[in-house]
């Protein structure tokens, strides 16, 4: 690759402005596998160059974690590790800034007993409430990016001869986040003021339902009253900007927790828990999930819905069209990050507070009673295709095309 260690540092560079935007004073939290090393430290490089007063680093590494699940004993993966969630909590409390860079095989736990899976994210999840609902109302920064591992390239590029893959994975996440433009930067400005444009002339509708049709799904979904769409970019609880997906195509709101009805079909495998879920259907009633299907995965979905009450609702509703530039690539990343911005789709789990009028200042209570869901998980499944059709319904029921063939209809 021509100049790999100048787009890296580019890479790194919009990471830590565009992407955390981390503010002088600040600590920054990195969390990140040992083989983005050279990458965390030029992140590290220019947060400190910044003016970053800490540059805090969690080093995880997929063969320890394989490992563990493995040969750990069963009572670890119901233990909650309060020390961590402790932790994290008390940095967000102090105004850190959160970044995580993703290189996981989706493969990386295929084989492991799904229940030790299950226990591990479920009291987790419990332990980082706190943190995780200052993340989900944007009390602070925090965005996710990622780079190549050779297991993971190996799983996008199979036809690739294995010694190219990881450099073809490279070129492809690097067009992703805009670096193979002239002035990055501005791109980026750009591409989030489009998002905007789209996000304003949703909540302008203030639709009461959205109606998807396509091979396999006729869903309906209530929206709750005030809710609001949101994009790419968000604004913390100091009024400090940042993009908490990069790449992000999508504008997204939260949906009336009871007032989903219908099935959806799955279009692209999710990974999920180091295992692939592909080929699921999943059927709603009142809001709720009542039967899953699955041609791969089965199990894992099955213990994804179980993990609480609330992964039993969806949380959000993103719409991103097929004429996009992840779509277009045709590359099947098998990562969310990557996947979800490809595609119009869902989330099982907790809502986001900020989709909701006042929501960022609202109680956990408070949201529930708006109609909110909440839950220890969040986990977004693509169901976006060019075949299908998504009508907004009015108040007084009008019915306008919001996608047609898969893509904007206005």
């Amino acid at each position: 690759m021509i100049n790999f260690q100048g787009q890296l540092k580019k890479y790194a560079d919009l990471a830590v402005q565009i992407g955390i935007n981390v503010q002088p004073g600040q600590t920054l939290v990195v969390s990140a596998p040992i083989v983005a090393a050279d990458f965390v430290h030029l992140i590290t490089t220019k947060a400190y160059e910044i003016g970053a007063s800490l540059v805090k680093v969690n080093w995880n590494d997929e063969v320890i974690t394989r490992q563990q699940f493995e040969h750990a004993s069963p009572e670890i993966f119901t233990k909650a590790p309060t020390w961590f969630a402790g932790e994290m909590t008390e940095l967000a409390e102090n105004g850190a800034a959160f970044l995580t860079v993703l290189a996981e095989n989706p493969d990386a736990l295929k084989g492991i007993d799904p229940e030790r899976i299950s226990n591990f994210q479920k009291t987790r999840g419990a332990a980082l409430t706190k943190y995780r609902e200052m993340q989900m109302s944007d009390k602070v920064s925090w965005c996710l990016v990622a780079i190549p591992s050779q297991s993971w390239a190996d799983k996008v590029f199979p036809e690739v001869p294995a010694e190219e893959r990881v450099d073809k994975l490279w070129e492809a996440i690097f067009h992703t986040v805009r670096l193979d433009r002239e002035d990055p930067v501005a791109a980026w400005q750009e591409h989030l003021d489009n998002l905007e444009q789209k996000s304003n002339v949703l909540n302008a509708k203030k639709y009461k339902k959205l109606h998807y049709i396509a091979p396999g799904t006729d869903l309906s979904i209530e929206l709750p009253e005030g809710h609001l769409w949101a994009q790419g970019d968000s604004i913390n609880s100091k009024g400090d900007s940042f993009v908490a997906n990069m790449p992000t195509e999508e504008v997204f709101t939260a949906p009336l927790k009871t007032g989903v009805n219908g099935v959806v079909r799955s279009t692209k495998p999710l990974s999920y828990g180091g295992n692939i879920i592909d080929g699921f259907s999943i059927t709603f009633k009142n809001g709720r999930i009542t039967h899953v299907t699955a041609e791969k995965g089965q199990e894992s979905l099955e213990h994804l819905i179980s993990l609480d009450e609330g992964a039993k609702y969806l949380g959000e509703v993103a719409l991103v069209p097929h004429h996009s530039p992840i779509s277009e690539s045709n590359i099947l990343y098998y990562n969310t990050l990557f996947d979800e911005n490809a595609s119009n789709h869902l989330a099982i789990g907790t809502a986001y507070a900020f989709c909701l009028e006042g929501g960022k200042d609202m109680t956990k209570e408070e949201l529930i009673a708006h109609g909110l869901n909440t839950s220890v998980t969040h986990v977004d499944f693509m169901i976006g295709s060019p075949e299908m059709n998504i009508y907004g319904i009015t108040a007084d029921g009008v019915e306008e095309p919001v996608f047609l063939n898969g893509n904007w209809a206005f």
